[in-house]
């Protein structure tokens, strides 16, 4: 896996423009495709009153914003990006952005590209769409970022998962029925749920197919 750092200065973009006018900070907290070539872009933003952002990011044709949560000084904003922002294009190209933040009027973008795409043509074709952008690192990874955060995966089995899924997942999982080799049976972790090892492998495959087509959509 390949990571680049961009450096982004232009004030034609909103979290670029905000920082450099106003004292106050930028950060990527989640970015979520949406449908029609949409993205989901959730920032914190401290050091500046809330409807003060709103006033900002208003004038922009290609955003549409809405505060989700206001704080003391600043709060989480959902930005609906159709096009010209650096993350956005970023995406579009097979980058994931990792980490977005903006202070003192300078955007610092990381990225990882996956080994399927070509990082030398990611890189320039993001400088074409983006010409005051400058590439300030680029190192090779043997890893790469979780998929989910701490936080979305803690979710995941609240979400995804039926309570009594969680309670027979939980207790196969502790019994040692994933581990290998098998430390227990199913149908010795039936008998102690008290159900039929049927009725026991069926909640089981549920779940896990629940669990997998989470991994697997996001």
């Amino acid at each position: 896996m390949v990571e680049v750092e961009f450096s982004i200065t232009d004030p034609a973009y909103p979290f670029v423009s905000a920082t450099e006018a106003e004292d106050c900070v930028f950060e990527l907290a989640d970015m979520v495709p949406r449908i029609e070539g949409q993205y989901a872009e959730f920032f914190n933003v401290t050091g500046i009153d809330a409807d003060r952002v709103l006033d900002l990011a208003g004038s922009y044709e290609t955003l549409e914003v809405s505060l989700l949560r206001e704080y003391d000084n600043g709060g989480l904003f959902e930005f609906l990006a159709s096009g010209d922002c650096p993350a956005f294009t970023l995406a579009e190209v097979g980058a994931l952005p990792r980490e977005v933040v903006s202070l003192n009027g300078e955007g610092r973008i990381v990225s990882e590209i996956p080994p399927q795409y070509e990082a030398s043509a990611v890189v320039e074709t993001f400088l074409e769409a983006h010409p005051d952008g400058e590439l300030v690192s680029k190192q090779y990874r043997d890893d790469v970022t979780p998929i989910f955060t701490d936080s979305t995966l803690e979710q995941v089995p609240e979400t995804h998962l039926t309570d009594r899924q969680q309670e027979v997942l939980r207790t196969a999982y502790d019994a040692g029925y994933y581990a290998w080799p098998r430390e227990t049976t199913g149908k010795e972790i039936a008998n102690e749920l008290g159900v039929s090892s049927a009725a026991f492998s069926e909640v089981v495959r549920a779940a896990e197919r629940n669990l997998l087509s989470a991994l697997f959509t996001s």
